[in-house]
C-alpha cells in the first residue's frame, strides 16, 4: 500500500506511534546502506542509552504530633515529638531509554567509525536528558573527527542540528531538515524540505578518497511505511498531530480527503 503523501506522513508524528516508525526507518536505513558500503565498510545499529526520572510527588494532607507524658521524674515536662511522616514523599522512577543510531565502520581500519547517522526523536528536540545525551554523542562525534548524518522528520521542537541560524534561514523551507556534517575538511550540506515536497536523497560521506553513498531516504521511507501497520493506525479521519499552517491544513485535506486537517 502506498503512503498517501508524497513525501513526510505528518501522520506518524503522533506519539503513539512515532517511537515504531522511528525504530523501523534507522533499521532500514542499516539495510538500505549495507550493500553500497561493501566490501570496505559495514553499517551497525548502536543504541544511546539514557536514564530519565519520572517524580511523582505527594503532600500529606496532615502533619500529626503526638504528645508523650513521662514517668514520675520527669512528669513536669511534657513533650511534643512528631511522628517518622515526612512532610514531602516523592516517588522516583527511573526509566532506561535506548535511542537507535546508524554506526558506518571500516574494519580495515581497526573498526573506525567513520560516518554516525542518527534519526531525531522528540526526546532530542526538547530540554531534557534526551537532549543532553544527543550533544554529548555530537560532541564526541566530532572530536572523533567522525561524519555526522543527522535527520529530522518532526515539526515539533527546536532542532539540536548545530548550524548557524544565517544558514538555516536560507533555506526555501526547513519544515523538515537533513544535514551533513563533513569532519575533514569540516563542511555543512543542508537539505531543507516541506510537507509538501518529496524526501531528499540523502549524501551519506566515507572515509577520504572514498566516494559517497547515497541514502535514497523516499525509497527507504516507503518500504519502512508498507511494511508497518501504519495504514491501519494513523486514522486519517482525525486531525494531523502539530500546528499546521493553512496552506499546510489545505494540503493535507486533499491528501486525506474530508477529514479534519487542523493540528491538534
Amino acid at each position: 500500500m502506498q503512503c498517501p503523501f508524497p513525501g513526510m506522513d505528518p501522520y506518524l508524528e503522533r506519539p503513539s506511534i512515532w517511537p515504531d516508525f522511528h525504530d523501523s526507518l534507522v533499521s532500514y536505513i542499516r539495510e538500505a546502506l549495507q550493500p553500497l558500503l561493501r566490501p570496505k565498510y559495514g553499517a551497525l545499529s548502536q543504541h544511546r542509552t539514557y536514564i530519565v526520572n519520572d517524580d511523582r510527588s505527594v503532600w500529606p494532607d496532615v502533619s500529626v504530633l503526638h504528645r508523650h507524658h513521662g514517668t514520675e521524674s520527669t512528669s513536669a515536662i511534657a513533650t511534643m515529638e512528631a511522628t517518622a511522616d515526612p512532610a514531602l514523599v516523592v516517588d522516583i522512577l527511573l526509566e532506561e531509554i535506548r535511542e537507535p543510531y546508524i554506526e558506518i565502520i571500516q574494519p580495515s581500519a581497526g573498526n573506525r567509525i567513520v560516518t554516525a547517522i542518527e534519526v531525531l526523536s522528540p526526546a532530542n528536540k526538547q530540554p531534557g536528558a534526551g537532549l543532553d545525551s544527543y550533544h554529548r554523542k555530537q560532541s564526541d562525534l566530532w572530536r572523533g573527527g567522525t561524519n555526522l548524518v543527522e535527520i529530522d522528520l518532526l515539526r515539533a521542537g527546536d532542532s539540536p542540528i548545530q548550524i548557524d541560524k544565517y544558514y538555516l534561514s536560507r533555506l526555501k523551507s526547513r519544515r523538515y531538515l537533513a544535514a551533513v556534517t563533513r569532519a575533514a575538511p569540516t563542511r555543512y550540506e543542508l537539505y531543507g524540505f516541506a510537507l509538501t515536497d518529496r524526501l531528499p536523497r540523502i549524501a551519506v560521506p566515507l572515509a577520504d578518497g572514498d566516494p559517497d553513498v547515497v541514502l535514497d531516504l523516499p525509497k527507504v521511507f516507503q518500504r519502512c511505511w508498507e511494511t508497518g501497520p501504519y495504514p491501519e493506525f494513523l486514522n486519517y479521519d482525525q486531525s494531523v498531530p502539530g500546528d499546521l499552517s493553512d496552506d499546510e491544513k489545505e494540503f493535507c485535506g486533499g491528501v486525506v480527503g474530508s477529514g479534519p486537517a487542523a493540528g491538534g
